[in-house]
């Protein structure tokens, strides 16, 4: 709520007056000094004094301190006079100049307020406080820039997801309407692995929410622990796609929120799995101990990918593969495990909530190598 607060000077005017009132205090005091210098050698009244004798200048006046100032105030009152307008004027001027960019950053902050995130002030010059300030400023609407374009983006691509399985569903729907002789079973089957898919794919973006808002309490958890738990949780998914899993790794404890490390941890080892070779694959997690930091490796066998594609896995809704709309006939063989291309996204989210990082790199044989980085808990430091 804004408060209405009255109307003031600006700085500029501000600082008009502060360079003026300077420069005439500056001045005033410079006057006193050479007045009270000019006291010493004057008398206290006028007195004349025989100068040769008499012969040529028989006497000498020499002007008390009364005449001394009939004669100075006015040339002093002249002098803080011109001060002041100098002051007045100059210090008008070098106001402006100073609080130029001031302006430029006033005008990027309105253009921002009005929803305009492109634009920049790039201020230009040597390096100073306002300089500072606008490289700040510049770098704080290109990071709002490019969230509001990733949570645009986001927003539609959710949308889009959510809306197939309530499309799948209408489309069943109508079949059954106009074929009554339709197989029940077959329907219910269809039906109930699309609400499946919409359910985990619900799930999968409060998962990422929550960690998006780091909103949950934090203890000491083993990374390794985490590991053999989401294998032995995926072994029968591994097993029926004859794909080997492997687990190994030292203790590496981390400060964090265990059911959202598990399920990092089981994000990318289920991706792992679904994304490998249709027979004879392999998948390897390791943990270990880097310096301060503690590292969860996934390593998986399968196509060649391109660095260009690898860089967009873990942006929320990206698959491995082009994006492909699931036809009503084949709604009833989706598997639980198709995953609503959150799996990477959620790892990365969970990563970055622990102040922690996520690089995805392709293997050269072919598969992707996912390398998580986390800061090891607070008496673990080796």
């Amino acid at each position: 709520m804004s408060r209405t607060r009255r109307p003031g000077p600006s700085v500029r005017l501000r600082l008009t007056l502060s360079y003026a009132g300077f420069l005439l205090l500056a001045g005033a005091l410079l006057l006193a000094v050479v007045w009270l210098f000019l006291l010493r050698y004057v008398p206290d009244r006028a007195v004349t004094v025989p100068v040769d004798g008499g012969r040529f200048s028989p006497y000498l006046f020499i002007p008390g301190r009364s005449d001394l100032w009939e004669a100075f105030w006015p040339k002093a009152a002249l002098v803080l006079g011109f001060l002041l307008v100098c002051g007045l004027g100059g210090g008008w001027l070098l106001a402006g100049r100073m609080l130029a960019p001031l302006g430029r950053i006033t005008e990027a902050t309105r253009r921002a307020a009005a929803g305009s995130l492109t634009h920049r002030i790039g201020l230009r010059g040597r390096d100073d406080e306002f300089r500072e300030l606008a490289d700040a400023f510049d770098g704080m609407l290109a990071r709002l820039d490019a969230h509001v374009a990733e949570q645009q983006r986001f927003a539609a691509n959710a949308s889009h997801e959510l809306r197939t399985p309530l499309t799948i569903t209408q489309t069943l729907l109508e079949l059954a309407r106009k074929d009554p002789t339709r197989d029940t079973t077959r329907l219910i089957e269809s039906l109930y692995a699309v609400n499946t898919r919409a359910i985990d794919l619900i799930e999968a973006l409060l998962v990422l929410s929550r960690a998006d808002r780091r909103s949950f309490a934090r203890e000491d958890v083993d990374l390794s622990l985490l590991a053999e738990e989401a294998t032995e949780t995926l072994l029968p998914l591994a097993e029926a796609r004859s794909i080997v899993l492997e687990t190994s790794g030292d203790l590496a404890v981390v400060r964090g929120e265990p059911a959202l490390l598990l399920q990092l941890t089981t994000n990318l080892t289920h991706n792992a799995i679904v994304h490998n070779l249709p027979q004879g694959g392999r998948v390897r997690v390791t943990t270990r101990r880097e310096a301060a930091a503690a590292v969860l490796r996934v390593e998986n066998t399968g196509a060649l990918l391109h660095p260009d594609l690898v860089a967009t896995l873990a942006e929320p809704f990206q698959r491995g593969s082009a994006r492909t709309h699931v036809e009503p006939a084949q709604a009833g063989r989706q598997g639980a495990h198709a995953g609503a291309g959150l799996g990477l996204a959620i790892a990365r989210s969970i990563a970055e909530a622990h102040d922690g990082s996520l690089t995805l790199v392709a293997q050269p044989g072919g598969g992707l190598q996912v390398t998580v980085h986390l800061p090891v808990a607070p008496g673990q430091d080796a």
